[in-house]
């Protein structure tokens, strides 16, 4: 009997070269990713990793404050997970951006802790795994969504929202080069 059945996991436990859901939240939930500045980080950042062959990104959505996925993390970064490599890099690029614009607004990601003076993304980010093609779907439908919904109101359309994958799956535009098919996986 394997021992991984009775290994403890964070809710943020991947497994490689299995496909998850995975969202990732700005501390507090501030609206860091308003700027597209911001979002275009990740967007550099979901490359690069795409292109080294660290994942495969088959849909995403990037909000004012949250980042929704569904992708594959198929082998290390160097000695760190996929994305534990992303949510490092991103954040020293928010840090250095913030510390080239306002003090005041990188005062806002402040923490007193023994390893670092600021801290862009909560913990322990939510990670589900798509076993099945409905359930992948599924979360790939609320992922497109996002920015349609009442709370936010982006667009009203999922696919004008450029920092999206909707457009490529609904429409067959492929505004990022590293995005994958899903649909070739299930």
């Amino acid at each position: 009997m394997s021992n991984e059945i009775f290994t403890p996991h964070r809710k943020s436990y991947m497994s490689t070269g299995e496909i998850f859901f995975w969202t990732a939240t700005i501390n507090s939930w501030q609206l860091l990713l308003w700027d597209d500045r911001y979002k275009n980080v990740i967007v550099n950042s979901l490359r690069y990793l795409s292109e080294k062959g660290k994942i495969d990104l088959f849909a995403f959505v990037i909000m004012p404050n949250h980042i929704h996925l569904i992708w594959r993390t198929n082998e290390l970064n160097g000695k760190e997970t996929a994305q534990g490599s992303f949510l490092k890099f991103t954040a020293h690029e928010f840090r250095r951006m913030l510390l080239n614009e306002d003090g005041r607004e990188l005062k806002k990601y402040a923490v007193t802790a023994h390893n670092k003076r600021h801290e862009f993304w909560q913990r322990d980010s939510l990670a589900i795994h798509l076993y099945s093609g409905k359930v992948a779907y599924q979360k790939m439908n609320y992922i497109h969504n996002n920015p349609v919904t009442e709370r936010w109101k982006l667009v009203k359309d999922p696919c004008d929202y450029i920092y999206s994958s909707a457009s490529f799956y609904e429409k067959g535009e492929k505004r990022y080069d590293f995005l994958e098919d899903l649909r070739n996986e299930f």
